[in-house]
């Protein structure tokens, strides 16, 4: 249950809800004013606040300015009995969560409340996770097994095997591995080892000697030599040679390397770090991998699982790249509708994260409000999704309801048009996460319009 913070100048109002909110068994704590907020919010951690948006003094407005600059993550309730649309507007550009009108359906604050508090312990959950791991968002029963085994394995020199399909953050986790560990004030070094020509790899990791082939008009030292007594990174282990498979293998043994075109040998002490999107078993019984390199390698293997293995963080990754992107890109946009969020739900991603990343930032450069609609979300290689899973649009489904044409004649005009009324209102009301007064914008209708809409075809 959460903490939560009412803020409202009648005493009859902070007591209603104080009464309601405590039955749920929330913990609530109350205010008569902004002033007074503020003054509780110094001394007290809540998880929700609700806060009339008309009070003498400091108004709602001026304390969700005041709080959002503070702690931005905390979602602020705005209530009042104006049903302004320019209140709303006002309350949804400064950050407000929601915004509810007096007087207001008792199951449809609880309801409110419910969706703000889960969204602040989620991300509270995963400001946890990230004060340890920065980059790596989840809070998936996989993903704790990935950061059980970050802390395990980081403090202890053997080399770690990192397996995964593309996308899926590799990096990121060898990077963790290497932050965590006794050297991480040392280099950590990632080589793309299908980024590098073959005629130039053995001169990439080891170095070469001035004259040791055409072009080698200076020495070099190599990757191998930047990340001694650090991490070397080989992501796409599996695309390497056999010849520097061999030399590899060597540097493993040996902890020595020796450049091209020379005669003398160097000590080093790095520790390996490799990564594939490759199956290196079946590569071995194919012979394009070594089996002695594998076993050197994979001292501990380390899976990343698929974002389609772990769909409950990709509500936590979408909050994470909206405000990426919201930043980068100079936009106001604070969440996903959740009609959007399930269209996300429903994707497989076989670009697993980084596909994701790709898709909130082209929805937070296309969209023109504050919230990403299904229309801003586009799919670099098309939506894969099936029949059943494809909504269909009020208006298409009310035809495909009547058996014919001759149907829709014997229903009557009233009939037809009430029915495609309200299929849209609650398709509306979906696509805004039942914000009625972001559906009543959309629509084009007056906020009391709507919620006599609402009312009269029971979808409260």
């Amino acid at each position: 249950m959460a903490s939560v913070l009412i803020v409202d100048d009648e005493r009859s109002m902070r007591d209603f809800l104080k009464i309601l909110l405590e039955k749920e068994g929330h913990q609530v704590t109350t205010a008569d004013s902004g002033t007074r907020a503020l003054e509780t919010l110094s001394k007290l951690a809540v998880d929700v606040i609700v806060s009339d948006i008309r009070m003498p003094g400091m108004t709602g407005i001026e304390l969700l300015e005041t709080v959002k600059e503070h702690t931005p993550e905390l979602p602020v309730i705005m209530i009042t009995a104006f049903a302004s649309p320019d209140d709303a507007v006002l309350a949804m550009k400064n950050g407000a969560f929601d915004y509810i009108s007096k007087p207001f359906n008792v199951d449809e604050i609880k309801s409110v409340i419910e969706s703000a508090t889960n969204k602040n312990l989620s991300t509270q959950k995963n400001q946890e996770l990230s004060t340890t791991f920065p980059e790596i968002i989840g809070k998936s029963r996989e993903m704790l097994k990935i950061f059980d085994m970050i802390r395990r394995v980081a403090p202890t020199p053997a080399n770690v095997l990192i397996y995964g399909e593309s996308g899926t953050g590799k990096e990121l986790v060898a990077q963790a591995i290497h932050e965590h560990s006794k050297v991480a004030s040392q280099n950590f070094v990632p080589i793309t080892c299908s980024a590098i020509p073959e005629d130039l790899m053995e001169s990439e990791l080891f170095g070469h000697v001035k004259g040791a082939f055409t072009g080698a008009i200076n020495d070099k030292s190599g990757l191998f030599n930047e990340a001694d007594n650090g991490t070397a990174f080989l992501d796409e282990i599996g695309e390497l040679t056999p010849i520097i498979q061999t030399k590899l293998l060597r540097v493993l043994q040996e902890r020595e390397i020796k450049p091209v075109g020379g005669t003398r040998t160097k000590s080093i002490n790095v520790r390996i770090i490799a990564a594939t999107n490759k199956i290196l078993e079946d590569e071995i019984r194919a012979g394009r991998f070594r089996e002695d390199l594998f076993y050197r390698l994979a001292v501990v293997p380390l899976r990343v699982p698929s974002l389609r293995e772990r769909k409950d963080d990709v509500p936590l990754l979408v909050d994470h790249f909206l405000k990426k992107y919201s930043r980068r890109l100079g936009k106001q946009i604070q969440e996903m509708s959740s009609y959007a969020m399930q269209v996300l739900m429903n994707y497989n991603f076989p670009g697993n994260v980084r596909e994701l990343e790709n898709i909130i930032e082209r929805g937070v450069a296309l969209e023109n409000s504050n919230i990403i609609l299904p229309e801003s979300l586009s799919f670099a290689g098309g939506m894969k999704q099936s029949q059943s899973e494809t909504p269909l649009h009020p208006a298409n489904s009310l035809m495909q309801a009547a058996e014919s044409e001759e149907e829709l004649y014997d229903l009557g005009i009233e009939r037809v048009i009430a029915n495609l009324e309200k299929r849209l209102i609650s398709h509306t009301l979906t696509k805004t996460n039942n914000s009625k007064m972001k559906a009543a914008e959309m629509l084009q209708i007056s906020f009391r319009s709507l919620r006599y809409k609402v009312k009269k075809y029971g979808l409260s």
